[in-house]
């Protein structure tokens, strides 16, 4: 249980490793939540246009 502990305190600077961990997670997260909202809208967009195009 020591080296669990040992490691989750990651030699004394656990606040800054985990953090670090936690933002670059929200901003994959967050990247990938905007390219799928924006393949979407352009997937919409381009039907739009096929499909006016006869």
């Amino acid at each position: 249980m020591d080296a669990f502990r040992d490691f989750l305190d990651m030699g004394g600077y656990a606040v800054w490793v985990w953090s670090a961990y936690g933002i670059s997670a929200l901003s994959l997260i967050g990247m990938l939540v905007w390219s799928v909202r924006t393949l979407k809208a352009r997937q919409k967009e381009f039907d739009v246009l096929k499909n006016s195009r006869g």
